[in-house]
């Protein structure tokens, strides 16, 4: 592509590599992390005064955009932070938000800090899409809240009586104002006053490869130093305020730490996006990005597909979307190569510019930002390299290198749970990512790491061959594009791998049969050679834990839940089967 790239200022991305006797390799910025807060609500003082009437926050209500400014917000928190103190709410009691993204949510996150209080943003559709509760459960008990909110007494209801303590106090939306009736300036002073970089923030909820939910504990300080990551790599924050269009849910890390955070630190404004990469949901963003333009956006790899076809037949949408924004973003999964292709050549059609297809990585326990990649390429799966302060040690196991992570954004462990915590580091201190990489250079680090999967996912065949399960899904997929929406990879202690495919889309099954043997035939050897396949018609169940909220796939669930279909799927010759 000859079009020129959109100027962007980034931080600088010289990395110091040493590599150890014991053949780990430990890679660092050059340029060492600056000052950061030691309270994001400093952050949001700074704001109230520097720019008061400058939006934070705005979503619509009734057709039009509700917004509030930083002073309206910073005046609101504090009402909230008396309420939650007046209840004697702490750690041991905090509140936990069982709706998602709204006003009411982003000002309860702020009342929180204020008073010292931690939230736990839960999951919505352990409410609403869950049948029987019981992930909902699970959290309730582990956390056991002194406070619970939920936006919609009608929607939320039965969750709330099957699994929240009858001695409980709950307040849904529409007895909100209950909790801004009052003001106590002393008393809410001194609770913020003993606020610091250990205290508690929010537990946010990962279940990881077991299902089963923990709750991340994350400080002040890893918020606040995280966003000083961010900031020292995104450079232009520095000059102009983010302008967000965004989803991302706020009881992920992605959304509630890196988008919200982002705004918050830069002074930026976030118009809440009510739709969702899912069909029915869509348009909703098609019309919020038709109406503002963001100079920063952010989505997973599935909703930039979803968001792909409109962007092609809407001449109006494309050249709004693509008017001022800076970079687009994607994390929470690989996006497919040709989806990575495509937004750039649209970005050409659009604006006469290549923009930059950026993407980083991190988890729960990171806060999430500790990797970044602010550069060209053409490679999706590039990660890019450590942020500023992030150390990392790469160990090698099978080809590949494990990351582990050390730095001031780190999770000190998880909420109740010290066996899982202890787990999570190795001996030296560092937190086990649980992700493998490799480079894109061998003789030059600073050309970044590319992402190669899940380590626990990984499995060896019957012959001892590793099957290196992230690169060979993403291969699959790509092959199959647009026809599969996700694939598990089955196999371990066989004498071949083989795919469990949910379809995007109905497949006519000679058509599938015949891409699989051209997958197949392109094959270099045992570990990545698919002859066996079964098409799905179940789609993956939140409440077995197959998936995540946010369509991510637990291979290991799938695998258990379905074990008899994978037994079929190895009887006999190589085939096609339909489920």
């Amino acid at each position: 592509m000859n079009a020129r790239v959109r100027a962007v200022s980034f931080g600088p991305t010289q990395v110091a590599a040493e590599r150890r006797p014991d053949g780990a390799i430990l890679l660092r910025l050059a340029q060492p992390l600056g000052p950061y807060a030691r309270r994001m609500t400093d952050r949001l003082e700074h704001w109230a005064a520097q720019a008061p009437a400058r939006v934070f926050l705005a979503q619509r209500r009734e057709g039009a955009w509700l917004k509030l400014t930083y002073a309206e917000a910073r005046e609101r928190a504090k009402r909230i932070a008396a309420a939650l103190l007046a209840r004697g709410l702490s750690p041991e009691r905090p509140l936990a938000v069982l709706s998602g993204n709204d006003l009411e949510h982003g000002l309860l996150l702020l009342g929180a800090m204020y008073a010292g209080v931690p939230i736990a943003p839960v999951s919505p559709a352990y409410s609403l899409v869950s049948a029987d509760f019981a992930q909902l459960g699970q959290v309730v008990r582990l956390v056991t809240p002194g406070l619970v909110y939920a936006a919609d007494e009608k929607l939320f209801g039965r969750a709330v009586a099957a699994a929240v303590p009858g001695d409980t106090e709950v307040v849904f939306g529409s007895a909100f104002a209950l909790l801004e009736e009052h003001s106590n300036e002393k008393e809410v002073e001194r609770a913020h006053a003993r606020v610091g970089p250990d205290s508690i923030v929010k537990f946010l909820f990962t279940s990881g490869s077991t299902g089963t939910p923990k709750a991340v504990i994350n400080t002040q300080r890893m918020w606040c130093a995280n966003q000083a990551m961010v900031l020292q790599v995104l450079a232009w924050l520095r000059d102009e305020p983010p302008v967000m269009v965004d989803w991302a849910p706020w009881h992920h890390t992605a959304g509630g730490n890196k988008d919200f955070g982002l705004v918050l630190h830069n002074g930026g404004t976030l118009y809440i996006d009510e739709g969702k990469p899912l069909p029915g949901a869509i348009e909703t963003t098609v019309r919020n990005l038709k109406e503002i333009a963001p100079n920063w956006y952010f989505n997973v790899p599935k909703g930039y597909e979803m968001l792909l076809p409109y962007l092609k037949s809407d001449a109006q949408l494309r050249r709004n979307f693509f008017s001022r924004v800076k970079a687009l973003w994607f994390a929470g999964a690989g996006v497919a190569q040709h989806v990575f292709d495509e937004y750039k050549r649209l970005s050409v059609e659009a604006c006469g510019e290549q923009v930059l297809f950026l993407t980083g990585l991190g988890s729960t326990e990171t806060s999430p930002h500790t990797l970044g990649r602010t550069w060209d390429t053409a490679d999706a799966s590039n990660m890019g390299v450590p942020t500023p302060g992030t150390e990392m040690k790469l160990v090698p196991i099978e080809g590949k290198y494990e990351a582990r992570l050390k730095g001031p954004h780190i999770t000190p462990g998880y909420w109740r749970q010290p066996e899982l915590t202890r787990h999570a580091f190795d001996d030296e201190g560092y937190y086990r990512l649980g992700d493998a990489f490799v480079f894109a250079d061998e003789k030059n680090p600073g050309a970044g790491l590319l992402f190669r999967g899940r380590i626990s996912e990984d499995f060896k065949l019957a012959t001892g061959t590793w099957v290196h399960v992230g690169a060979l899904r993403a291969a699959f997929i790509q092959h199959f594009a647009p026809l599969v929406r996700d694939v598990v990879i089955a196999g371990d202690r066989r004498n071949e791998p083989a795919a469990l495919v949910f379809p995007a889309q109905p497949i006519d099954r000679q058509v599938f049969r015949a891409k699989l043997e051209a997958f197949a035939a392109r094959s270099t050897g045992s570990s990545n050679c698919i002859r066996r396949a079964i098409l799905l018609d179940e789609p993956p169940s939140l409440d077995a834990g197959e998936m995540t909220d946010k369509g991510s796939i637990n291979q290991r669930a799938v695998l258990e839940r379905r074990a008899a279909l994978v037994e079929e799927l190895y009887a006999g010759s190589p085939r096609v089967l339909v489920a």
